[in-house]
């Protein structure tokens, strides 16, 4: 009986040992994974690039970007289908169906109406470029006309570079100078000005961003048109922004001619811009924006 007790009480201790050892090891294995995750989690931050910035213009423009959502992001959502409408002070209307792939910059429209755009053609117009030439039709023929062709090659980016304007402030082609800053309507802005490097050392836009202290957002700026020499009277244009697959959009604009203070004579008058109906991810092609 001795013997047993003996023999008992010895295998209960053996357990308990291989039982500590076994949870030792199991320690053990957890702590190496959580070390390991650590140091993956560590490399992977620092492997994030770090952004070195011209001066506090880029600065306070790249912070804007992360706000309303970088073009990363537009490249995950692939390409944009929506409805383009324009409207000037005298009532005269384009509406058009848009559609662009933001890595190839695609750009397609078909008016609805066009009371703006060749207002002195009747039926359906469509535009496109397909990332080889820009094309023209009407009523399904095409057309080759040159002076229309001219206008559909400054419609098509800039109508795609007006919908991804923001993101691309960061594009390296951009340069920066911060102005300063300026309290306007009891809002508190700091205002930085962009230009972009040319190439060729022709005129390019300028854009001078009204970024809102508290709020981080552009809520409006000045633009020049360099393509029409339209250089020493900017216009100003505001923004209203609505969240669309989480990234931030200026649906809402509104334009006119100002000074260099972002003055203007009076609240009339307004070229109004809305962008409405607008979906991410269509599986789009070139195909599709071939003529």
């Amino acid at each position: 009986m001795k013997i047993s007790i003996l023999t008992s009480i010895a295998l209960g201790f053996l357990l308990v040992s291989c039982g500590n050892d076994n949870e030792n090891e199991i320690n053990k294995t957890d702590e190496s994974t959580i070390e390991l995750q650590s140091n993956t989690e560590q490399e992977t931050i620092e492997k994030e690039p770090v952004v070195e910035f011209q001066n506090k213009g880029h600065e306070l423009v790249y912070a804007m970007v992360q706000k309303v959502g970088n073009y990363s992001k537009m490249l995950d959502k692939k390409d944009v289908v929506y409805t383009y409408t324009y409207e000037k002070p005298d009532g005269k209307k384009d509406i058009s169906i848009e559609k662009y792939v933001f890595d190839e910059q695609f750009s397609y429209g078909s008016y609805e109406q066009n009371g703006n755009t060749f207002p002195q053609l009747k039926g359906t117009i469509e535009q496109g470029f397909d990332g080889d030439e820009f094309w023209m039709k009407l009523d399904g023929q095409v057309l080759a006309d040159e002076k229309m062709l001219k206008m559909v090659a400054f419609r098509r980016p800039t109508n795609f570079y007006w919908f991804a304007m923001l993101p691309k402030l960061l594009d390296p082609s951009v340069n920066y100078e911060h102005l300063g800053e300026k309290t306007i309507d009891a809002k508190e802005y700091d205002v930085v000005k962009t230009s972009f490097t040319s190439p060729d050392n022709k005129p390019t836009d300028i854009y001078q961003l009204y970024i809102n202290k508290e709020t981080g957002l552009v809520d409006q700026f000045l633009f020049t048109v360099a393509d029409f020499g339209k250089m020493d009277t900017p216009n100003l244009m505001k923004l209203e922004y609505e969240d669309v697959d989480g990234i931030l959009l200026p649906t809402k604009r509104k334009y006119k001619k100002s000074t260099w203070d972002a003055a203007v004579e009076n609240d009339d008058n307004w070229i109004l811009a809305t962008w409405s109906d607008i979906k991410f991810n269509n599986n789009l092609s070139k195909e599709d924006f071939k003529k």
